[in-house]
């Protein structure tokens, strides 16, 4: 019975936002102390058929930057942990990924922003890839370091001694031990993408607009409606892959 109570509660506590955005979304004339909308209209939503629309340009965007991202720095992260690990200064070489969160997102891109602008990437997709990827690939280093144990480096060992390359023991026995970490990594390194904004806006200088960049915009323009509408395309994928991933923590072996 508690249990039962407590799923309840807890889907009621994650599905409200969720309620009052799809509400947000339909709703107008929405005014306090109203509880629910006056008038109901499908308008904003209808709007995402447009060819023309902004909001799927930004999350065709915003799903181009956070795939790239992912996938580089999940493949780069791969490589540099085991070359961390390998390393005789492992120990300062952890410690120097740190580096790039112990400043707030925003002052980071002011940071990086003159070296955009040298390599003539600023107000460019390149540009936010670039800077995306600075913080990324620290974060997919430190998340694969746990993986390169001495037992690991063993099997790879043991691999190369009973006659396989080096690319088939990659292919053989690291990446299938390493799958369940690096099918983390990937979601973790999406998601740090996905939601950036402060970043993103700085060294897009307001030309990269992604899903995070529009939902302030609408807000800052008092636009509910679509607000609403960019907030729930933002929790889209995020939703997509806790659901794959739930799907695949239950699969039974």
């Amino acid at each position: 019975m508690r249990s039962r109570l407590l799923t309840l509660f807890l889907a009621l506590l994650f599905g409200l936002p969720f309620v009052l955005l799809g509400l947000l979304a339909v709703g107008e004339d929405w005014r306090f102390p109203a509880a629910l909308p006056m008038r109901y209209s499908l308008a904003a939503v209808r709007s995402l058929l447009a060819a023309d629309n902004d909001l799927l340009a930004g999350l065709g965007r915003s799903l181009l930057l956070a795939g790239t991202v992912a996938v580089g720095a999940t493949a780069s992260g791969f490589a540099l942990a085991r070359a961390i690990a390998r390393s005789r200064r492992a120990a300062q070489w952890e410690a120097a990924s740190y580096l790039p969160y112990a400043l707030p997102p925003v002052l980071l891109a002011v940071l990086i922003q003159p070296f955009i602008i040298r390599l003539h990437l600023s107000g460019s997709v390149g540009g936010v890839l670039l800077g995306l990827g600075l913080v990324a690939l620290p974060f997919a280093t430190l998340l694969l370091r746990s993986f390169w144990s001495p037992q690991v480096r063993e099997y790879e060992h043991l691999a190369r001694t009973l006659g396989c390359t080096a690319g088939q023991a990659l292919r053989q026995v690291l990446l299938p031990l390493a799958w369940p970490l690096l099918r983390t990594t990937l979601v973790q390194t999406f998601l740090l993408t996905w939601f950036d904004f402060g970043l993103t806006n700085v060294l897009s200088v307001g030309k990269v607009r992604t899903l995070t960049v529009q939902v302030f915009t609408y807000v800052g323009e008092a636009n509910a409606q679509l607000a609403a509408v960019a907030s729930l395309l933002v929790l889209l994928p995020p939703a997509l892959l806790l659901l794959v991933n739930k799907s695949a923590l239950l699969r039974k072996p």
